[in-house]
């Protein structure tokens, strides 16, 4: 750590190459941390459900499996209610770990890295990516209905973090090498490097901002992560993409982005109910009077009811077990064609998939949100658009667009993501043919959604965020002069430096005026004293007597001109300690022109703000 050090101050500070081996290092364990996140998720999930359960949850094409085929068969005996069992046991590991040794990874992880950019300077304990990978990996693996990014986010979140404490950087470089981490997790996990960086940046807003500064850092830490990560694949899907399309995709035709904005209005009201029924059930279960431990178990003990007892509803059809694990088999039936689910059942798992999410996650279980929220859209928009499909069937050829626009719309509504989603879901599934109606269907779903969120730790815009709150009062402060906020007609009483100390009481007595000028007799500033100056020489008779305004004053003035910007102006007020400052002419700073007060400046950068919020709302 200590060569690091040494290496990174040879290198400006100011220079890029300091961020390039920073994010390379995080980039690095973001990547192995997404290795052994998915093989830690795998393990559990055969040595629980298909042990078990004779079970293995059916995942996308570009999926790799270290279990190849796990050694089931069709003939095999299949316990599905071994499957809430399983679910059972494994939300209460996680929800032993988790609160026990590191609370703060409960959840979905991707809320708390925005947290801690926003609210704790950056700090996230160096422990919780260890708890995250485990919980994470126990609660998916076991059959919870819960995504990767969120577990991934936080890991690689949590080594930016500690390595910039470690390496005892600036709050500011720390947020920084948080988010790249966070970043290179999703841009690892998702196989979509370019959307991780983006999304690192984007995140952290609720409104269309972006945290500018991340965006080189992160992209050169998603790219090392997502490279890392895809050594450890076979070569065949070494590069590919998560979900495989059909070959013969198309572009919409223009026409078509009609039926396109109704599907976004579909998504927009399902993505409010899946928001409103996520923290409805978190509220929930905060009111149980239950230890928080057993919380999780609970919460996954009835997803798995609601799983198990969806599949002997519907035929004891493997497809809708879509609802519980990550749900990937179901969705890549979806993309690669859709009629082959069917449009009774791929509603089904959309509409159940945000119960079971919900229970899974907002009982304390860990776990993301981003896959869930994509089976739940990519359903959806498959639903609706065999809808379409049979209603207008020379406009709408292609069901299987809407799945995968669906994906995209559906989160970039809930987490107000809509840039970074767009580019995710594009390269998670190769295909760019369908940009247009999915950068519609997220900018339509983007603009009406802004009410509700689902990253409730958000904040809308920068101006907002408590890590630039100094940034932009000096931003804004520089725009501003003194002429602008000092009242010129407002009286000053000055003192001449002749007066007795008797004649000044008596002169402060009848003003409200605390600070008190001192000029010569050519009416010159040579001094200034405050009333407090005054009353330490109250109780000495002999020196009230002998003692002049020249002795009370204090010689050395700090001032300002009219014509310095207010962040000079707070700077004063901050070096000398005093709510009050003389405003002299510039091309004399003897000749006094009237005072600026710290209440009056604090007033009118209020003002000024909030004009500035509500340009930003209006525009």
């Amino acid at each position: 750590m200590n060569q690091l050090q040494q290496l990174l101050n040879a290198i400006d500070v100011k220079a890029s190459g300091k961020w390039i081996v920073l994010s390379i290092l995080v980039g690095i364990v973001a990547g192995i941390g997404a290795i052994l996140f998915h093989l830690a998720g795998q393990i559990v999930s055969e040595i629980s459900l298909v042990h078990f359960a004779n079970y293995a949850p059916r995942e996308a094409l570009g999926e790799h499996s270290v279990f190849g085929e796990h050694g089931i068969s069709d003939e095999e005996a299949f316990s599905p209610w071994m499957i809430v069992v399983v679910m059972t046991a494994g939300g209460l590991l996680s929800g032993w770990l988790v609160y026990t040794f590191a609370p703060d990874a409960e959840g979905h992880g991707t809320d708390a890295a925005i947290d801690a950019f926003h609210n704790k300077r950056g700090f996230i304990r160096a422990r919780i990516p260890f708890i995250k990978t485990l919980a994470s990996a126990i609660t998916i693996g076991t059959g919870g209905s819960a995504g990767r990014e969120g577990p991934i986010a936080q890991i690689g979140a949590g080594f930016g973090s500690a390595l910039a404490t470690m390496l005892k950087l600036s709050p500011r470089d720390r947020r920084i090498m948080l988010a790249a981490g966070m970043g290179a997790g999703v841009g690892a996990i998702f196989r979509a490097p370019l959307a991780g960086a983006l999304f690192a940046a984007e995140i952290l807003y609720s409104e269309s901002d972006f945290e500018a500064d991340v965006v080189i850092p992160a992209a050169t830490a998603s790219i090392i992560g997502y490279s890392v990560y895809c050594v450890s694949l076979p070569e065949d899907i070494r590069f590919a993409p998560l979900f495989s399309l059909r070959e013969d995709l198309a572009p919409a035709a223009t026409l078509e982005l009609l039926p396109f904005a109704a599907l976004g209005v579909i998504l927009v009201a399902v993505g409010i109910l899946y928001i409103k029924v996520f923290y409805g059930t978190h509220r929930l279960f905060a009111r149980i009077p239950i230890p928080p431990h057993i919380k999780p178990a609970i919460g996954a003990a009835l997803a798995g009811c609601v799983g198990v007892g969806l599949f002997l509803a519907m035929g004891e059809d493997r497809k809708v077990l879509a609802v519980l694990s990550t749900g990937y088999g179901t969705l890549q039936d979806a993309v690669t064609d859709t009629t082959s689910v069917g449009i009774g059942l791929l509603l089904t798992i959309a509409l159940v998939k945000i119960l079971t999410t919900s229970l899974t996650i907002s009982s304390g279980g860990s776990g993301g949100v981003f896959g869930p929220s994509m089976v739940i859209g990519g359903c959806l928009g498959g639903a609706v658009g065999q809808w379409f499909h049979g209603l207008w069937p020379d406009l709408v050829r292609q069901p299987e667009a809407y799945a995968i626009v669906g994906m995209a719309g559906f989160f970039a509504g809930c987490a107000h993501a809509p840039f970074s989603t767009i580019i995710m879901v594009s390269e998670m599934t190769g295909g760019y043919e369908l940009l247009l109606p999915t950068m519609w269907v997220s900018t339509l779903c983007f603009m009406m959604s802004r009410r509700w969120k689902l990253y409730s730790k958000q904040v809308p815009t920068r101006l907002e965020s408590p890590a630039h709150r100094g940034d932009f009062l000096v931003d804004i402060l520089e725009g501003l002069t003194v002429a602008e906020v000092y009242d010129r007609k407002r009286s000053v009483l000055r003192i001449p430096e002749s007066m007795p100390l008797h004649q000044i009481v008596h002169a402060l007595s009848t003003t409200k005026q605390h600070y008190f000028p001192v000029v010569d007799e050519e009416g010159h500033m040579v001094g200034i004293f405050s009333a407090d100056d005054v009353r330490s020489y109250l109780y000495d008779e002999t020196i009230w007597q002998l003692a002049t305004a020249n002795d009370v004053m204090n010689p050395t003035v700090v001032s300002v001109t009219p014509e310095d910007d207010l962040n000079v102006a707070m700077r004063a007020f901050t070096a000398v300690a005093i709510d009050e400052l003389p405003v002299v002419d510039p091309e004399d700073e003897r000749k006094l022109l009237g005072t600026l007060r710290h209440k009056e400046t604090i007033a009118f950068y209020n003002r000024r703000l909030m004009e500035y919020k509500r340009a930003q709302e209006e525009g």
